[in-house]
């Protein structure tokens, strides 16, 4: 089964950066630098910043439905980054986190989850897209929970 995996657009967050950091905490919004190597996944992108990026840490609706599942959470972005969106192909910055993987239908509901690690994701993807009840899946790096990317079939 084919699939595609999208980051977030860009424009959102685009005036973000010129905020100044106080502007930023009145938005509860905090900017940092990278200081270590895998720890701040750009959503965008869906890449790691590398040591001595600027990152933008901000408190993101990824499932606006009207169900009990409408969910947020904190998401780094970075500046002038183009949306990942691509078919059959897993970013290496999923492929190599532990990922919970959650499948929803068309009003917002829960058809599935599962926990997988990155390298596995394709074989995952294809078990709960195989569920004509599921319209889209999200991908989140499991530990910390956050957002990481949106699933659908191709």
């Amino acid at each position: 089964m084919h699939f595609r995996i999208r980051g977030l657009p860009a424009e959102p967050f685009a005036d973000l950066f010129a905020l100044t950091d106080a502007e930023l905490a009145q938005r509860c919004i905090v900017r940092r630098t990278v200081d270590a190597d895998h720890g701040y996944p750009c959503r965008i992108s869906l890449t790691d910043a590398k040591i001595g990026d600027e990152v933008i840490l901000v408190n993101y609706e990824h499932l606006a439905v009207a169900s009990p599942y409408r969910s947020r959470h904190a998401i780094y972005v970075r500046a002038d980054e183009t949306q990942f969106d691509a078919v059959d192909v897993v970013p290496d910055m999923l492929r190599r986190r532990l990922l919970s993987l959650r499948g929803f239908d068309g009003d917002g509901m829960m058809t599935s989850a599962d926990v997988v690690e990155g390298r596995e994701l394709e074989a995952a993807i294809a078990r709960q897209l195989a569920d004509p009840h599921t319209a889209y899946l999200h991908a989140h790096i499991a530990r910390p929970g956050c957002y990481a990317a949106r699933i659908e079939r191709a």
